[in-house]
């Protein structure tokens, strides 16, 4: 039921005696709304779209470079998008000095999606294999009607008729995908998620694009919203259905009694196979289709020291073709918060070169102060070279940024 609303016709193919009836009813009944389904289906009430998993995760903070926007919580697509980060495996290594590893993630995004979009949903050969399940129901019926075996028949009919009508409507509700509109004249919508697992995600893209992501939501909208009626019938059809077959199938034959076990462990293998289906991935291919995102799209790099991946990170936020960002320290003091002379010598010099876009060269007179001790000299040598290393990392073939996203 979790995947049913993102897969084509998927809807249509729950016409078998599936186990877990009084499960599936206890929670779906609780999307119903009123005070008569609050009392047979009691729980914390929350959105359709919660509920199926399609929202409720929370994003990691996004920090906007060209607006100067901050959010401490991003939403559900937010997470998407990290996940899809933290689990790319083609990523390109910087050379530089090593401590601990951390990745840069630059998801480009080339295209602005509507306000409003039903995303299109999957093709998968899963919809084919539910004939499998559903021939076993329907022979094992027949098979018990032909021993004359009435209770398992009906029991076995009755999980049929109520789990193909509960797919049926849990599945009518239309998945949707929204996000609001900026103002006219808005920059563009470049900015910054820092996970703690994913490492940075870079997003570079119109202000439109970039809040499809940080302030776009899914959503299941169904016929009458908000009492949510026609669910909790079902969420009743399917608690009769629990518990006719515990009445009536102690009373069949033992031929019938395996029948109907046998097209239990049938519904079951399929449904542990629908269940192996990470639907995170799915809602994160829904997603990179609706904002026309592709592999080519997608570039990330691993450097070896924190220092490094600020410096490439604010790179990477103006690339060729574009103007500085607005306020370079502010980026670099949420990725590095120190505050210590040395630090704050460091990100001066490091400002100064990416207002300016200047290679990131330094020489002993950057380091060299009488400000600072010799300890605190080498230290801030150390992180200028780290500076100068994520800059030819950028600069020297790594990472050509496409020059297409600009010109949409």
């Amino acid at each position: 039921m979790a995947t049913v609303h993102l897969f084509a016709g998927r809807r249509w193919t729950g016409w078998y005696n599936s186990p877990g009836a009084y499960e599936v009813a206890k929670q779906y009944g609780q999307i119903a709304n009123s005070r008569f389904w609050d009392g047979l289906f009691p729980g914390a009430k929350c959105e359709p779209a919660e509920l199926f998993g399609l929202d409720g995760r929370s994003g990691p903070p996004f920090f906007a470079a060209r607006s100067g926007s901050s959010f401490p919580e991003t939403p559900h697509l937010a997470h998407l998008i990290a996940r899809r980060a933290r689990n790319m495996d083609d990523a390109r290594e910087v050379k530089g000095r090593r401590t601990r590893p951390e990745s840069v993630t630059v998801v480009d995004l080339p295209f602005t999606p509507d306000t409003s979009v039903q995303p299109r949903r999957l093709r998968r050969h899963s919809g084919m294999l539910a004939v499998i399940p559903i021939a076993a129901s329907f022979a094992t019926c027949v098979l018990c009607a032909l021993v004359g075996d009435w209770f398992c028949f009906g029991s076995i009919a009755l999980g049929i008729v109520a789990s193909g009508i509960a797919c049926v409507i849990i599945g009518s509700g239309k998945l949707t995908f929204t996000h609001p509109t900026p103002a006219r004249g808005v920059p563009w919508g470049d900015g910054i998620l820092v996970d703690k697992d994913s490492g940075v995600v870079v997003l570079r893209g119109k202000e439109a694009a970039v809040n499809s992501i940080t302030r776009g939501r899914f959503s299941l909208e169904y016929d009458g919203h908000p009492k949510f009626g026609a669910i909790g019938h079902c969420s009743v059809l399917l608690t009769l259905q629990f518990l006719v077959q515990l009445l009536l199938i102690p009373q069949g034959t033992l031929y019938g009694q395996i029948m109907f076990i046998t097209s239990l462990a049938v519904s079951w293998v399929y449904n542990t196979y629908l269940s192996s289906i990470d639907r995170e991935d799915l809602q994160t291919t829904a997603l990179m289709d609706i904002l026309k995102v592709q592999d080519h799209h997608l570039s990330k790099f691993v450097l070896h020291s924190r220092t490094a991946v600020a410096v490439f990170s604010c790179l990477s936020l103006q690339p060729h073709g574009t103007g500085p960002i607005h306020d370079p320290r502010k980026i670099l003091d949420v990725l590095i918060p120190n505050d210590t002379n040395v630090w704050t010598r460091w990100k001066g010099l490091v400002v100064d070169k990416l207002l300016k876009r200047q290679p990131m060269q330094f020489s002993d007179a950057d380091w060299k102060l009488e400000v600072l001790d010799e300890e605190e000299s080498e230290l801030l040598q150390q992180l200028l070279e780290d500076a100068r290393d994520a800059y030819e990392g950028w600069e020297g073939g790594w990472y050509e940024p496409p020059m297409t996203v600009r010109s949409a």
